[in-house]
């Protein structure tokens, strides 16, 4: 316990799945938080959880204002950052042939230029041992039809990761990424598909994975909290994949 005691935490996408995960962890080990996420009735329940001392703020991760407006309010509050973790995402699958334009720009606005200039606006908050972690996914590695701007927007990252681990370590800034598998989150859940295809589907992956199961958002919080923390210190522009496995058998 107490891994991250006397650090300041930012965890964008914070009110649900991975995200909230993270952040009950992240508290039990001592940190002081702030969290966001759009849905407001997900930030009361997360606010409500997490406790008053927890710094909830509605922001959406593809806008540039917001993004300025929540790195001055966490200044305000926290003065400075020890732990941006940068998790909020979205996407909508779609075939290649009903992908919108859109579509395509809100994917690459909130899984690429926001995650972008978050870590830009954010560098004067962060202290100089600061650890950075990116939420990329599967998708960046293997094919997905129904995926493909997702995915590219995810790949992405992971050469963003890779390009600032070199940039940033001389200031002591570590930034690293978490790259999930299939995870039992409510936004697998809220897919705009009919419950019985998302039980196939979810079936079909399980039946696949060597694991034989979807993982768990507290599975894929343990690893943020590595590398969150000094246990960590030695690692820079890595992407730890946290998916059971079944990235060996997708990739070809």
């Amino acid at each position: 316990m107490d891994r991250l005691k006397g650090k300041t935490v930012l965890i964008t996408g914070g009110s649900s799945g991975i995200g909230l995960a993270t952040a009950r962890l992240f508290r039990a080990e001592g940190a002081r938080l702030a969290i966001t996420g759009r849905d407001p009735e997900r930030l009361a329940a997360a606010q409500a959880e997490l406790g008053s001392e927890t710094l909830v703020i509605r922001s959406e991760a593809g806008n540039l204002t917001e993004i300025d407006s929540l790195m001055e309010q966490v200044k305000n509050s926290f003065g400075q950052l020890d732990v941006l973790f940068l998790n909020a995402a979205g996407g909508t699958p779609a075939p290649i042939e009903l992908v919108s334009e859109a579509q395509f720009d809100e994917t690459v606005s909130v899984n690429f230029k926001g995650i972008f200039f978050s870590i830009q606006k954010a560098l004067p908050l962060l202290s100089g041992n600061a650890s950075i972690i990116v939420t990329t996914s599967i998708t960046n590695r293997t094919g997905s039809p129904n995926f493909s701007v997702y995915g590219a927007s995810k790949a992405a990252l992971r050469s963003l990761v890779q390009s600032l681990g070199l940039a940033l370590i001389s200031r002591g800034i570590r930034i690293n990424a978490i790259n999930p598998g299939p995870i039992d989150t409510g936004g697998f859940r809220r897919l705009p598909l009919p419950q019985d295809a998302l039980q196939s589907i979810k079936s079909n992956i399980e039946g696949i994975s060597p694991i034989k199961r979807f993982g768990t958002p507290e599975e894929v919080a343990k690893v943020a909290l590595f590398l969150a923390s000094d246990d960590s210190a030695y690692v820079v522009g890595e992407e730890i994949v946290v998916d059971g496995g079944i990235s060996l058998v997708c990739l070809p």
